[in-house]
């Protein structure tokens, strides 16, 4: 287990998930490297999300377009390395028909391993209305497995509520016993 922190951050769309990373980020005191994992914009609407994403860095952050490889990064990484986000890794992964198991795997390898902060960002997408397709399910689920397998491996998860974080782990609240 590493020394450096790694925080994963969750939360439902328009959650506050990546403004609080960054901010998180930002106090570090360290340099940033922001690894950005949407890939190239697929529709004007994704174009203008990603364009306020980037609007929002500091110039001074580093900026690396990871789709797939992000245990590579995770690895090299000497900076505070914010990650934004797994979600659309994730999507990229199921696009491009990788193995996702290998790939998470690599990546708490890579986060085990660790030599800077990682920050992450996910969206927890279970909490809605059951998606419609067999595809719209199988990410859901593969997404709840990939937040829940990442969480197991954090310091400590944060989970954003209409602009607000709430600490889940370490849980301030242990299970209650019997």
């Amino acid at each position: 287990m590493s020394e450096q922190p790694f925080i994963l951050v969750l939360g439902g769309a328009r959650s506050g998930k990546s403004g609080y990373a960054e901010r998180l980020a930002r106090a570090g005191g360290r340099p940033v490297t922001y690894l950005a994992t949407a890939g190239p914009a697929r529709d004007a609407e994704m174009a203008a999300r990603i364009a306020a994403h980037q609007a929002r860095r500091p110039p001074e952050w580093v900026t690396l377009e990871v789709t797939h490889a992000l245990d590579e990064a995770i690895r090299t990484a000497r900076d505070i390395l914010l990650i934004d986000c797994l979600t659309l890794w994730l999507t990229n992964l199921m696009l491009d028909e990788h193995d996702i198991d290998g790939a998470t795997q690599s990546v708490v390898a890579a986060l085990d391993a660790r030599r800077a902060p990682v920050i992450a960002v996910a969206n927890e997408v279970g909490e809605g209305i059951v998606p419609a397709t067999p595809l719209g399910r199988a990410f859901r689920d593969r997404q709840g497995m990939l937040n829940q397998r990442l969480a197991r491996a954090a310091d400590t998860v944060v989970k954003m509520v209409a602009g607000y974080p709430l600490v889940v782990k370490p849980n301030p609240h242990p299970e209650p016993t019997l």
